[in-house]
């Protein structure tokens, strides 16, 4: 799974109101022919990333290649079951990836349009957020 070396503060606040408002950068994509776009705004773990990629080469095999550009850098913390309130903050659990609408999740190269669209649609599934399948245009200078 994907996680970051090190960070600067184990524990970090939630920033729900961080995630309103449209994205401006990661809007189009950059390597690939085709992608997934997020339509609207959320976290996605670093297990629902893994769990998205690995849908993706079971369908792809070895046919094409896959980039992520979003990256889980957001530490999430979690008290233990069956604990009462109060008494600080839990211990992390996970990482996260800030997702505003409009950003590209997952592109996809050297594949064929009807495979990569059944490859995408199967990562789609497994993201907690409401996406598009993208293509990019031809007409690119």
């Amino acid at each position: 799974m994907r996680s970051p070396k090190k960070v600067k503060y184990r524990k970090c606040m939630k920033r729900l109101r961080a995630l309103t408002g449209v994205e401006t950068r990661g809007v189009s994509l950059e390597n690939g022919g085709f992608g997934i776009k997020a339509v609207e705004a959320g976290w996605i773990t670093a297990r629902q990333i893994e769990a998205a990629r690995i849908a993706i080469n079971r369908k792809v095999k070895k046919g094409g290649k896959i980039y992520i550009p979003v990256f889980p850098n957001r530490p999430i913390t979690r008290k233990p079951a069956e604990t009462r309130m109060g008494s600080g903050k839990g211990s992390p659990e996970g990482f996260v990836a800030d997702v505003r609408a409009g950003r590209i999740l997952f592109e996809l190269e050297g594949v064929e349009e009807a495979l990569s669209r059944v490859a995408l649609q199967r990562a789609i599934a497994k993201l907690p957020l409401k996406c598009i399948i993208v293509k990019r245009s031809e007409f690119l200078l």
